[in-house]
């Protein structure tokens, strides 16, 4: 069955490059805007296998996605990589410390993002 992976980044240019990357290798794939819109997209799609969240956006960060969604039962499990501009040391603990798998610098080599997912979707 094909993995379904939703993508949430504030930047429609990533967005749009990430998805291609991912449909390419066969993926699935969901956008949001943000946070908010990503929770949304959460609850309303059947099964979620990988999440990849941006960390700043609007009106919803993606620490505070990250942490909403590791407070549920249902998402807790879901695999999560940070991919983020934001690349110190105490923002990559942070991501990591609220419940990201994996945390990627961008601009992020897609060969190198997809092998990650593939190593967390097992």
């Amino acid at each position: 069955m094909q993995k379904h992976i939703l993508l949430i980044d504030d930047s429609k240019t990533i967005r749009n490059l990430v998805a291609f990357v991912l449909k390419s290798e066969g993926y699935k794939t969901s956008t949001a805007e943000d946070g908010l819109d990503g929770i949304e997209k959460l609850y309303n799609i059947d099964a979620v296998d990988l999440i990849i969240v941006d960390v700043n956006m609007p009106r919803m960060d993606g620490f505070t996605f990250i942490k909403t969604v590791r407070t549920q039962d249902a998402y807790k499990d879901i695999p999560i990589i940070v991919l983020s501009t934001e690349g110190q040391e105490k923002d990559i603990q942070k991501g990591m410390s609220l419940g990201a798998n994996l945390y990627m610098v961008k601009p992020a080599q897609p060969e190198k993002m997809v092998r990650n997912i593939k190593m967390l979707l097992g």
